[in-house]
């Protein structure tokens, strides 16, 4: 691995790159991933674990939203088909044009404010951006987001 490809910042080593200064924090920096089994059902690192529980908690919220008023007018169509007092629509149509869309509106905030939690644990600050870092490496190629070079 070339100096250009490593994670490691010849300036101040107390600041990760991704701004993180804790032992775990570290030890995700420092995992090669090339050279790690990637299943998302038994992720390898606890970060890994943690942030799929919040996608897979955040993705069983949204099937509910999303399947829960359809499957109840499926089973239940008498009392989804009742009129909401006030609006004048049907209940499984309401659940369908305000719930669904604010529901999705509710889960975006709440994934953030969740992932915001998990960066702060594994001491991850997105504020700083590591001394002497910049968008291009020593070859002059821009570096994309996903760590290799962008065409």
């Amino acid at each position: 691995m070339t100096d250009i490809d490593s994670h490691t910042d010849s300036g101040d080593e107390s600041l990760a790159p991704d701004g993180g200064t804790t032992q775990a924090a570290q030890q995700h920096r420092e995992t090669n991933y090339l050279d790690r089994e990637v299943n998302i059902l038994k992720p390898s690192t606890a970060f890994m674990r943690d942030h799929l529980r919040i996608v897979w908690t955040g993705f069983i919220v949204w099937a509910l939203i999303v399947f829960g008023p359809v499957t109840a007018t499926a089973v239940a169509p008498e009392a989804m088909q009742m009129i909401v007092p006030g609006l004048g629509f049907p209940l499984h149509y309401f659940l369908v044009a305000f719930g669904a869309p604010t529901g999705a509106l509710v889960l975006a905030a709440v994934y953030a404010r969740q992932r915001d939690k998990l960066d702060q644990k594994y001491g991850i600050d997105h504020s700083q951006t590591g001394a002497g870092m910049d968008d291009e490496d020593a070859t002059g190629e821009t570096a994309a987001a996903d760590g290799g070079v962008a065409e």
